[in-house]
């Protein structure tokens, strides 16, 4: 998945222009990123000057792959390589902590602690974690957030006689069988052709991100408690084959197949289309966004999209993701109530940056709120300190702006891919698996036993127990970096 709003082609693995040929002069920072950086770059840069940046220091930048697995790629060549630029990195939250383990990031704690503790102090603190070794120290600094939501026709549901409004659906979760019930009979009542709308696709994003959300909202997880999340591989429970993670995969066959084997009496089914087994977030977007479904999860992208003028506009309701149970009834702890897979994107240091000093200049004036305020108001990259969503320019932003209890509070909520040096191949499995138990290829038991073999497998094969997950037990899409 992709940061908000990118969309850039990808650059070859070789730096370009006067870079390519040596090194730049000591006042220019080099930082790779996305289209939207590169766009907007004057912009940028203007705005890093007034908040207090040297007007000496100029900022250049290179477009990575729009792909955020490519794109790690190619920061892995470029850092493995040794080179000086660019200097820095913007990088997805979900693959951060494998930079950090292979010791191919700078520790901003050492190198700048009050910058450091600035970021703790006062940011998302599960955004945070993120970007945090297994002793707490600081790589980077937090650039935006993203986090999942369900999207719905706010005029729709209400022909079929809710109150949204009323109910506060903005900022109180409902469950999964009210959400199921709320769907079906809003799109039988008002002739809608889907009532759900989700992805579902054996890709990174269901093992990432939906997946992930469903059992995590029935109080289960892969790996036992949430402070497993990074680590130690071999040295944690896997937890897929349990009743939680069970009852959340009969969950999602309900929503597709309705009153089938293996399904939930108690969620009201056939509200989502086989499709959405095939379906990654554009695809699941755009019959919402025509018109055609009552409920669509998705990221903040799309609330972008469908409340426009000319899309839904204010007929847009945006929620959490529902809840299977509570979290005083999980079974296993840190989970339960609603939850959403957490994406988004630092801006991480190069070590052997040729000109490490400006550099961290640039990172001290990215942690500016008015700074954050304004990346908000031009790309609508959500800030990633909490206060700055009780603004009252933050709340003026279009579109995005109506909406910012609910998307504080699903960052309150969201919870980071088990990021370790074994997930590549464990993201691959849950995806497999899952897919399979949705179909209906497997039954959940059957898939659940697999997947429990096969990570135990993948976990008991790492070589690398005691740096894996280096994130310790103290932490974003498109998938996980939020489209």
């Amino acid at each position: 998945m992709k940061a908000v709003g990118s969309a850039g082609a990808a650059v070859g693995g070789s730096l370009t222009g006067c870079l390519a040929r040596g090194q730049t002069p000591p006042s220019t920072v080099q930082i790779a990123a996305n289209t939207d950086v590169k766009n907007n770059l004057d912009a940028i840069q203007s705005k890093l000057h007034e908040v207090g940046l040297s007007k000496d220091v100029e900022l250049s930048a290179i477009a990575g792959a729009a792909s955020t697995g490519a794109r790690k790629q190619q920061y892995n060549r470029w850092l493995s390589a040794n080179l000086e630029q660019p200097s820095l990195f913007m990088m997805d939250s979900g693959w951060t902590i494998p930079f950090i383990v292979r010791n191919q990031l700078a520790n901003v704690s050492e190198l700048r602690p009050d910058l450091a503790k600035t970021v703790q102090d006062e940011y998302f603190e599960t955004f945070v974690q993120s970007l945090e070794d297994r002793n707490g120290d600081v790589y980077g600094v937090p650039l935006f957030p993203t986090t999942g939501s369900i999207l719905y026709r706010k005029d729709l549901v209400e022909e079929a006689g809710f109150a949204p409004e009323d109910e506060e659906w903005a900022t109180t979760p409902m469950s999964w069988e009210r959400f199921s019930k709320v769907t079906k009979r809003t799109q039988e009542q008002t002739d809608t052709t889907y009532g759900f709308t989700f992805q579902a696709k054996a890709y990174e994003g269901l093992s990432c991100c939906d997946f992930k959300e469903f059992i995590g909202t029935w109080g289960g997880s892969y790996f036992g408690p949430k402070e497993n999340l990074f680590g130690p591989v071999d040295g944690r429970p896997v937890t897929v084959n349990s009743d939680p993670v069970i009852k959340a995969t009969k969950m999602v066959r309900s929503f597709i197949h309705g009153d089938a084997p293996n399904t939930l009496d108690a969620i009201a089914g056939n509200i989502a289309p086989r499709a959405v087994l095939q379906w990654t977030e554009e695809p699941s977007r755009k019959p919402f966004t025509g018109g055609r479904a009552v409920m669509h999860r998705n990221w903040p992208y799309a609330i972008a999209i469908n409340g426009a003028e000319g899309e839904f506009g204010e007929d847009l309701g945006v929620m959490p993701i529902p809840y299977g149970v509570r979290e005083d009834e999980a079974e296993i702890e840190g989970y339960g109530g609603t939850m959403s897979s957490l994406g988004g994107w630092h801006v991480c240091l190069n070590p052997k940056a040729q000109n490490k000093q400006r550099a961290l200049e640039v990172m001290e004036a990215m942690v500016s709120e008015e700074f954050q305020l304004f990346l908000f108001e031009t790309l609508g990259w959500l800030p990633p300190r909490p206060d700055l969503f009780e603004s009252e320019r933050a709340k003026q932003v279009p579109v995005v702006g109506r909406y910012l209890d609910t998307l504080r509070l699903t960052v309150e909520n969201a919870v980071p891919r088990p990021v370790t040096v074994a997930w590549p191949q464990e993201s691959t499995k849950i995806a497999q698996q899952a897919n399979a138990a949705f179909s209906g290829d497997a039954t959940p038991t059957q898939a659940m036993k697999t997947l429990e073999r096969q990570l135990n497998v993948i976990e008991a094969a790492s070589d690398r127990t005691n740096t894996a997950g280096q994130g310790g037990t103290s932490q974003n899409g498109t998938a996980g970096g939020g489209s």
